[in-house]
């Protein structure tokens, strides 16, 4: 049987790629740092994944297992013996995963005959593949950097698929239950594979990759952002009643609509096909059987207004495009009121804005010029937010 080593078993390595796994014929070993998840995993050699829409099913992920990360020469070893490997770890987390990727390529291609290694890299970062891949010769042998170039590929990925947070209820039905919509593929940058790609259920290998790393930050991560930021001031808390609120909607359309249009302008893309693509994502986003939290896509505001994250970043875009963002900064306006008392990021947020003002979160977190067409944009749609009600007067 073939055999995937999956760095990170949460959301997306147990909720989206181990699906993908089981159904293509491979047995898939999970490395992770959560005790009770690799004992579970372990024990029982399988784990369900409950699809929730109109018409849910409950899946049995079977052929899994699970690695400690600290144990760092069995990690070593699973990467010798694997098929396809993944990561799914969180971007802050590559880093150190890096050394373990490192001391595995060793110890695989000691053996020069050693076939080819790819690397899925499923993390919402653009250049995601070339980071880790410069991460990892950062400790690599020198005699090794040249079959890292060679015979390892890092091949970025596009993610999809929405996996809400967990409710008291369902941890307690079953700690390894993982619920996720229905959506299922997984865009690749086909350019980036080390020999033959594999055979994996639903991976879709596309050229010019650039463009949809780019629609899935600036459409899908940036019209959920979107809903999320402006349903928390209006009171929501689940993204499908966001799309039952016709200010929310409306406002999330414009912002996106503003998106695709830049998109299309920059990658050629067809614009009928982008919008098209969006209102999808606003009906997926109705679902009210998946459960999906506002805080949950509104959580760590610093990272999501990042100078090329999904609301600064579709912002420089479109004005790199000669179009005049005013509904994304109006959506990034609203971001930076984001105030949820559990979100450690939202707390250093609103103190960054306490001491200097929205101005302050412009040049700090944003890493924009006070000058700058995006940043006036911004403070207009701040003092829009105040104007149309969408504040309460103490904020």
């Amino acid at each position: 049987m073939k055999r995937a080593l999956q760095f990170g078993a949460g959301n997306i390595g147990r909720g989206f790629l181990g699906q993908l796994y089981f159904e293509s014929g491979y047995a898939a070993t999970f490395v992770d740092v959560l005790d009770d998840v690799v004992r579970a995993l372990n024990e029982r050699g399988e784990y369900p994944l409950r699809i929730v829409d109109d018409t849910p099913q409950t899946l049995c992920i079977r052929n899994a297992s699970a690695l400690h990360a600290g144990d760092v020469e069995a990690v070593a070893q699973a990467i010798c013996d694997a098929d396809l490997a993944a990561t799914a770890v969180g971007v802050n987390v590559l880093p150190k995963v890096a050394p373990t990727i490192a001391r595995g390529i060793e110890k695989r291609f000691a053996d020069p005959s050693a076939r080819p290694l790819n690397f899925i890299v499923c993390e919402n970062l653009i250049g995601a593949g070339p980071f880790l891949r410069e991460t990892v010769r950062g400790h690599l042998a020198p005699q090794f950097h040249a079959v890292l170039d060679e015979k390892v590929g890092f091949v970025e990925a596009s993610i999809g698929r929405m996996v809400p947070i967990m409710t008291e209820k369902e941890r307690a039905e079953d700690p390894l239950l993982i619920c996720v919509e229905a959506y299922c593929e997984l865009p690749v940058d086909k350019e980036a594979f080390k020999g033959p790609i594999p055979e994996l259920r639903n991976l879709l290998a596309k050229d010019n990759f650039g463009a949809y790393v780019e629609r899935k930050l600036f459409v899908h991560n940036l019209s959920h952002a979107t809903a999320a930021y402006l349903g928390y001031l209006r009171g929501h808390e689940y993204i499908w009643q966001t799309m039952e609120d016709d200010r929310v909607l409306a406002g999330m359309r414009a912002a996106t609509a503003e998106s695709c249009d830049g998109l299309a302008r920059k990658w050629g893309l067809d614009k009928r096909e982008l919008e098209a693509h969006a209102e999808d994502l606003a009906r997926r986003y109705r679902n009210r059987a998946l459960g999906d939290q506002v805080r949950r896509i509104a959580a760590d505001p610093v990272r999501k207004l990042g100078p090329n994250d999904r609301l600064i970043g579709a912002g420089s875009m479109c004005i790199e495009q000669g179009i005049v963002p005013e509904h994304i900064a109006f959506a990034a306006a609203a971001a930076m009121r984001y105030d949820h008392p559990a979100d450690a990021a939202a707390g250093r947020l609103q103190s960054t804005r306490a001491k200097g003002g929205i101005e302050a979160v412009l040049q700090e977190i944003c890493k924009l010029d006070s000058a700058s067409e995006l940043a006036r944009l911004i403070l207009e749609a701040g003092a829009r937010l105040r104007h149309e009600g969408w504040l309460k007067q103490d904020t």
